[in-house]
């Protein structure tokens, strides 16, 4: 019974270090559909939803203009950003476009909530958290499986 225990055990520690240790496609595909995913899903939910809601349903538009063209464009231009771009990059279509858009929609809110309306980090770190993931997303793209992949993709 000890020299059986000793293989798996030493068999289990052995594939442990080889996923921990390797570089293997899969796992980074894997890695950045999780990512896209999570990423997409929270903004859709907290803030595109809202945003779509309120462009589909005419209601009337209340928003600030950060760069100077007016409140209503801003606003179809941040759901655009969060509800369209969002739904993109949860599906791996158009990704790289989609984050490089949600990246410059967060360089527009962190410049215009840092330096026009002087907050603080508190409130600019959700925001920052955000950020980074669409500049890595824009450069990384969507991965294996994702329908940029599907349709896109050179065929060897």
């Amino acid at each position: 019974m000890g020299v059986y225990y000793s293989k798996v055990r030493f068999w289990r520690l052995l594939m442990i270090k080889k996923f921990l240790f390797s570089d293997s496609k899969n796992c980074n595909d894997i890695g950045l559909l999780i990512f896209r995913l999570a990423l997409g899903l929270t903004l859709l939910y907290g803030h595109g939803f809202e945003k779509l809601g309120v462009i589909f349903s005419g209601q009337e538009i209340k928003f600030m203009d950060p760069i100077g063209i007016g409140a209503s464009l801003s606003f179809y231009l941040a759901g655009f950003a969060e509800g369209i771009c969002a739904i993109l990059l949860i599906l791996g279509l158009f990704s790289r476009f989609a984050a490089l858009t949600l990246t410059l929609n967060f360089v527009v809110i962190l410049v215009f909530h840092a330096f026009v309306l002087h907050e603080g980090f508190k409130v600019l770190e959700l925001r920052f958290l955000y950020f980074l993931p669409f500049i890595a997303l824009t450069f990384t793209g969507a991965g294996k499986f994702s329908l940029d992949q599907r349709f896109f993709a050179a065929k060897a």
